[in-house]
């Protein structure tokens, strides 16, 4: 049973959150075996990275929506560029 914001995250992507992220103090050794084994574990399920991006969105939108809220920009002016002669052009 997970009991863990991470042990529910390793639950849904099925690897150890470490596996992705590193840790802090890995060797040049270790950081290549570990990223030759996600290498491997990728191949093995192509499918995983669509599905962690799908349990980060859900959580996204369950615990900080206000990040998913879109707004409206400011349209831009179009800028006037100068003729060759020096007057400016519409």
């Amino acid at each position: 049973m997970a009991v863990t914001a991470t042990e529910f995250v390793e639950l849904a992507l099925g690897t150890p959150v470490d596996l992705w992220l590193g840790v802090e103090g890995e060797s040049e050794m270790e950081r290549a075996a570990r990223l030759a084994a996600a290498r491997d574990i990728l191949a093995d399920d192509p499918t995983l990275p669509d599905r962690l991006s799908q349990v980060a969105a859900e959580a996204v939108e369950a615990y900080a929506p206000e990040l998913f809220a879109a707004a409206a920009l400011p349209r831009a002016t179009p800028r006037r560029r100068p003729r060759r002669n020096g007057a400016v052009a519409a």
